[in-house]
């Protein structure tokens, strides 16, 4: 069935590469309100200051790849991160992705995706010197179109605490 499902996505053009990761409509003003209240949610899920911190995303040809950066050597920061994305990276993992809906909405490009393909994605968790990342690799196309679309989202909603790697 679900076979199906993505075959008509396809056809019909409304594959997830293709989805805006801005509200229909919105403004500087809209996109303002918007990232404040995903800073506000944020500040309820994530235990890091998000205005200490950085969220960097990466798209690979086989997933990609998610940092959270202290800005500073802030020991306490470091440790919430890492603590944070293990957390998630387990949940991820066994397809719990409720913080990021928590935060960004239910209706955020490519979680729909990634929830219901999390069989087929590897996550990987790691430190790294200022804080941690995790990697999500797959071999379904549609699953990495998801990670892209959900990565994009997530440095829109973000605004200046987030950002692309190419």
């Amino acid at each position: 069935m679900k076979y199906y499902l993505l075959v008509i996505a396809l056809i019909t053009g409304t594959s997830i590469g293709c989805q805006s990761t801005e509200p229909k409509g919105s403004t500087p003003a809209n996109m303002d309100q918007r990232r404040a209240e995903v800073a506000e949610k944020g500040a309820e899920v994530m235990p890091f200051d998000l205005g200490a911190t950085t969220h960097i995303f990466e798209k690979l040809t086989d997933g990609g790849l998610q940092q959270v950066v202290a800005d500073s050597d802030d020991p306490t920061q470091i440790r919430l991160i890492r603590e944070h994305l293990k957390d998630i990276s387990v949940r991820f993992a066994s397809g719990n992705f409720h913080d990021p809906t928590m935060i960004h909405g239910a209706a955020m490009p490519g979680l729909h995706e990634l929830v219901m393909g999390y069989k087929q994605i590897t996550i990987a968790f790691d430190e790294i010197e200022t804080g941690a990342e995790i990697r999500y690799f797959t071999e379904n196309p549609i699953l990495v179109s998801a990670i892209h679309a959900w990565f994009d989202a997530q440095v829109s909603d973000h605004g200046d605490h987030a950002q692309h790697n190419h």
